[in-house]
């Protein structure tokens, strides 16, 4: 009898810590969460402030009891936000576009077919991941402005066309594909082309839909490039409207028509990501699965 009621008191002893345990687990997770959702709210409530109330405020206020649109229309009004969404979208679905056909045609190269050199030339070209974006930004830019490409669509889209770590990563979505299907098509008389589309790209959709989408936000997001490579308005991108909303306050910086305007920007990425989210987890879990 006494081991029994030892054990009944050792079982609810422990479902009392798996409780408490659970409990902390959430808490900590709400905290988590309230601190990476914050600057979020933070962004909604500044642009839903009027420019001269949040110019007031010495202390920043948590809440706004008067929240207004009016910062939406002047992100509108201020610079020509519309062109650039435009041109944003240009720019991003030309370069997610010319950058698949580059990464998928060099994925498959280094996955399947023998040339010599292969593996070292591989080993090279991971090895630019190790070289700072700050000097191949340097780079870009000098060959762009010798191309005399400044201020034009293919000068903004030819830097971004390649992605090494992209390429690393659907070469290894290839390599798990068996050999014997390749071998298989071969004696079927199916070229590599053929085989590519009809079978490599089919199952290895969940990680190229992943590439396109963080490419997209990559693209979206863009900032340091555009704001370097052009200086005429034809061609600025959201980022750079953003900036030139900034800087058009009154006296100060229009800080509520900025935020505005990164809500309005932000908004399609957000749709995205969840319409896609378990997507991307399925593309970047079978990324790093491999055997």
């Amino acid at each position: 009898m006494g081991s029994k009621e030892a054990y009944k008191k050792a079982q609810a002893a422990a479902r009392v810590r798996g409780k408490i345990l659970k409990t902390i687990i959430y808490i900590l997770l709400v905290i988590w969460g309230v601190i990476v959702l914050f600057p979020f709210y933070w962004m909604i409530l500044t642009s839903l402030k009027s420019y001269g109330a949040y110019n007031s405020e010495y202390i920043p206020q948590l809440f706004t009891t008067s929240p207004t649109f009016q910062n939406y229309l002047d992100a509108f009004n201020t610079v020509p936000l519309g062109r650039y969404f435009s041109n944003t979208i240009i720019f991003t679905l030309v370069t997610t576009a010319l950058m698949l056909v580059v990464i998928v045609l060099s994925a498959f190269a280094f996955s399947r077919l023998e040339f010599k050199g292969k593996n070292v030339l591989f080993t090279l070209f991971l090895s630019l991941m190790m070289i700072p974006n700050e000097l191949v930004i340097i780079t870009n830019f000098q060959t762009i402005t010798n191309l005399g490409l400044r201020n034009t669509f293919l000068g903004l889209i030819l830097p971004s066309v390649t992605s090494v770590f992209y390429i690393y990563l659907l070469k290894e979505n290839f390599e798990q594909i068996p050999d014997e299907l390749y071998k298989a098509a071969k004696v079927d008389g199916t070229s590599d082309l053929k085989y590519l589309l009809k079978v490599m790209i089919p199952i290895c959709r969940p990680t190229l839909v992943t590439i396109v989408i963080l490419k997209v936000i990559e693209c979206w997001n863009s900032y340091v490039w555009p704001r370097l490579i052009t200086d005429d308005e034809a061609y600025f991108l959201v980022s750079n409207g953003i900036q030139e909303i900034r800087e058009n306050g009154f006296g100060r910086e229009n800080i509520p028509a900025m935020m505005a305007a990164v809500v309005v920007i932000s908004v399609p990425l957000i749709i995205l990501f969840l319409i896609f989210r378990k997507k991307i987890m399925a593309g970047v879990s079978r990324g790093g699965t491999k055997g």
